[in-house]
């Protein structure tokens, strides 16, 4: 049996409850502790990006002007030429995973321009100075950059669904879509935030960001088949991680053959590769 708490000694006067309150108030709270530490860091750091949607939501809205014309001009067009082999799939269906991967990366790929505004404006350099690791601070703004990409992506598919590509409507399915998008976004984020830590400049990580994202999107799968392009850039889009997001988006909206476990393992491994590297320039951008 438990024992029964200690009556008061005679003469002695209990503290008021507004004195027990402040002790509380003055006697910090014990440290979080353990595997706990960095996934908590993470998710603050990923609210604190996706707070600042709250005071532009006009991103969203012109960032779905550029996905939609291409599904309804190049989709549209191409379906009715027929001059793309896709298997029997309608080309706009074969385009559609392609645009969400594409509106994804567009996102994600200047990702770095906002680390070095952080850095001017001197909120770098107090991110730096806390204890969270800088694994968490790029791993947040990476997952972020992932959410952000994943209601561009909801776009696409309302966009999409509204010209009659024939999608897949599994729960299961589309939260593997979701997976496969917030990853490859925290790839090219990281990438972005990688290539701002070399440069160190806005103008220069813009004219790198334009220089690589047209030919990352064009030597990949997103448009085309891998089998009709030419030897060389069959080489260049099987190491291009782009490739393995469309794969994965296609073969789980539209159901056609797929390498889904090969997909998945090549863009969690590019996104660890990308938040150690991003981690690892990050000191340069707060010298």
């Amino acid at each position: 049996m438990s024992e029964a708490p200690a009556a008061p000694q005679p003469g002695s006067v209990e503290p008021p409850a507004a004195a027990r309150h402040l002790d509380l108030l003055l006697i910090p709270p014990r440290p979080r502790t353990g595997w706990r530490v960095l996934p908590a860091r993470v998710v603050a750091m990923c609210v604190v990006e996706l707070q600042k949607l709250r005071h532009d939501r006009t991103e969203l809205y012109t960032r779905a002007v550029q996905p939609a014309l291409w599904l309804v001009v190049f989709g549209e067009t191409f379906t009715r030429i027929k001059a793309i082999p896709t298997g029997g799939t309608p080309y706009i269906d074969y385009l559609a995973p392609g645009i969400i991967a594409q509106s994804a990366m567009f996102i994600a790929i200047f990702y770095g321009i906002m680390i070095i505004w952080e850095r001017d404006a001197g909120i770098l350099t107090k991110l730096l100075v806390t204890p969270t690791p800088r694994s968490a601070l790029i791993a947040g703004k990476a997952f972020a950059a992932g959410l952000k990409a994943l209601l561009q992506a909801v776009v696409v598919i309302v966009i999409a669904a509204l010209l009659g590509v024939a999608m897949t409507w599994n729960p299961l399915r589309l939260l593997g879509v979701a997976v496969a998008v917030v990853l490859g976004s925290a790839f090219f984020s990281c990438l972005s935030i990688s290539i701002a830590g070399i440069v160190l400049t806005r103008d220069r990580l813009m004219g790198i960001g334009q220089a690589i994202t047209m030919p990352l999107f064009f030597a990949s799968n997103a448009l085309y088949p891998v089998a009709v392009m030419p030897g060389w850039l069959q080489t260049v889009s099987r190491v291009n991680p782009l490739s393995y997001q469309v794969d994965a988006l296609r073969g789980l909206l539209l159901g056609t053959p797929s390498h889904l476990a090969l997909d998945f393992a090549v863009l969690v491994a590019a996104s660890v590769a990308g938040i150690a590297a991003a981690s690892a320039l990050l000191g340069r951008l707060a010298r």
